[in-house]
């Protein structure tokens, strides 16, 4: 067991928990299906789509946001959303290097046996 996780995580997987931790609502997987490649959509864009109100899709926005997952640029009074591709191939190369990590370690296990 890796004990040494208990307590806190490693600091470079903070990044990586907060895009998780993001994507782990079903609405902000929605969202982020909405946009075409290079695509930016408004709040007004967005909250069209959901039967939900503006200020949940506004939170929602938040948390992408905060993680890095999409960026805000602003026109005028109206803010444009883009999604942020790097900081979702990052967690995922992460993720990727650490199971590939156990595998090694198990198919060295299971050599020497």
């Amino acid at each position: 067991m890796r004990t040494e996780y208990i307590n806190r995580l490693p600091e470079d997987w903070l990044p990586t928990a907060r895009v998780f931790s993001a994507l782990g609502e079903a609405t902000r997987q929605q969202i982020l299906l909405l946009f075409e490649p290079g695509e930016e959509l408004s709040i007004k864009d967005i909250s069209a789509m959901f039967s939900m109100g503006r200020s949940t899709i506004v939170h929602h926005l938040s948390v992408l946001q905060e993680a890095g997952i999409v960026a805000v640029r602003r026109q005028g009074r109206q803010a444009l959303y883009s999604i942020c591709y790097e900081p979702l191939l990052e967690s995922l190369e992460k993720l990727r290097l650490y199971i590939e990590s156990d595998l090694d370690i198990l198919t060295e296990k299971n050599a020497t046996r």
